[in-house]
């Protein structure tokens, strides 16, 4: 049975998959996202809001695969000459989400005041949540490995409730909108604050269930095989 490893510390990620069976194990990327993108848009030129999540997945999912692989050569054989125990069916998961209003990336606010002004901005309209994915095949021949690294992305439109500024002065004061994309949950206590949306909700949480399946489908691996015993 394939193992899941997801590239990334997000709770809400982690509960996702939890929630639909699926346990992965947890390697956090040490990728500067400052850097791949600027490294990105020297190469490609200005990346839209879509290129962007998927270019950082993309480095996420790499760099924890490589990670992973050098320490299995390292691994040292044990004294009777039999081979290293190193795993040969890990699949790795990177993702990355952004909200784009009015053509404009937003990502996790700085500090309590830039989550008010962002707030204020974008209460009463909309915008669009992309999650990038990005999935490297670690398994070894014996396991179905392809070889194979591929990804996309997931946009879902949402719909902002028009609150008050004492609203938006709780819910900052709250904490949460200061660790996520676009300073805002669907999945916790922003909840109340989106009217609406258009697209896959779990994308919005921060991984696209649909969209990781079809993903690992490329990949000959039936989402069934993933979940727990």
């Amino acid at each position: 049975m394939p193992r899941l490893v997801l590239a990334s510390q997000s709770p809400a990620r982690l509960a996702t998959l939890k929630s639909a069976g699926v346990t992965p194990e947890v390697v956090v990327s040490g990728v500067d996202e400052d850097k791949v993108l600027a490294d990105a848009t020297e190469r490609f030129g200005e990346l839209d809001p879509a290129d962007a999540v998927l270019v950082l997945a993309q480095a996420k999912a790499e760099e924890v695969a490589s990670r992973l692989e050098e320490s299995w050569a390292d691994a040292e054989a044990p004294a009777d000459g039999s081979p290293a125990d190193v795993p040969a069916d890990v699949i790795v998961v990177g993702c990355d989400s952004m909200l784009e209003i009015d053509g404009t990336i937003v990502g996790k606010p700085a500090d309590a005041a830039t989550a008010r002004e962002r707030w204020r901005a974008m209460r009463g309209t909309k915008g669009v949540l992309h999650t990038g994915h990005w999935v490297v095949d670690l398994r070894d021949d014996a396991a179905g490995g392809t070889g194979g690294t591929l990804g996309s992305t997931s946009s879902t439109t949402v719909w902002f409730a028009d609150i008050d500024d004492d609203e938006i002065d709780a819910y900052v004061a709250t904490d949460e909108p200061l660790h996520v994309a676009g300073a805002f949950t669907i999945d916790g206590l922003g909840g109340p604050y989106v009217e609406r949306i258009e697209g896959d909700h779990h994308g919005v949480v921060g991984i696209s269930l649909p969209l990781l399946r079809e993903l690992l489908t490329d990949l000959n691996i039936p989402w069934r095989q993933l979940r727990n015993a």
